[in-house]
């Protein structure tokens, strides 16, 4: 993975953290299930060595996946974006044919949280409006085949 990940001073912190527990928290939870598990007996019939060593693989392909995109991290700098144009950092409102207006905040992949209103910037609705500016209407091609338009009512800066 050699993408550039982009992420907020948030979204940065949120991964260190994540990282930090997965390394001094749930490495020694792990361990401690593998040895209760251990003492047991015969491992070739012991679910609970099988079900811990398997915990141990995931969280150390996440401690892995972690440290290689923090590698390739590059941070936004909230007080340096433009609000003329849509793009990473943002917080837009847009208004469909309807009039019904939704809110975003524009985020890298690795933040995107749809139900908190965070949007990634490689999502349909993000990618569509990114470099768009206030007053611009965007056709969108949603993964269901629809299309809709939306209006870009105002951009701002995200919060977060």
């Amino acid at each position: 993975m050699n993408k550039e990940i982009v992420v907020t001073y948030a979204g940065l912190k949120a991964m260190e953290d994540e990282l930090e527990n997965l390394k001094t928290v749930k490495r020694k939870e792990v361990a401690e299930k593998i040895k209760v598990a251990r003492g047991y007996g015969d491992l070739s019939e012991n679910s609970e060595y099988d079900e811990a060593k398997n915990e141990q693989g995931f969280l150390e392909s996440r401690i892995a996946e972690l440290e290689k995109m923090l590698k390739h991290v590059r941070v936004i700098d909230a007080d340096e974006l433009s609000t003329e144009h849509v793009s990473i950092g943002c917080h837009v409102k847009l208004r469909d044919e309807d009039g019904d207006e939704d809110e975003y905040d524009i985020t890298g992949s690795t933040e995107a949280d749809p139900l908190m209103g965070k949007i990634s910037d490689e999502s349909p609705i993000g990618s569509a409006i990114l470099g768009h500016k206030a007053g611009d209407k965007v056709e969108i091609a949603l993964p269901s085949g629809a299309t809709v338009v939306y209006e870009i009512v105002s951009i701002g800066r995200s919060e977060v």
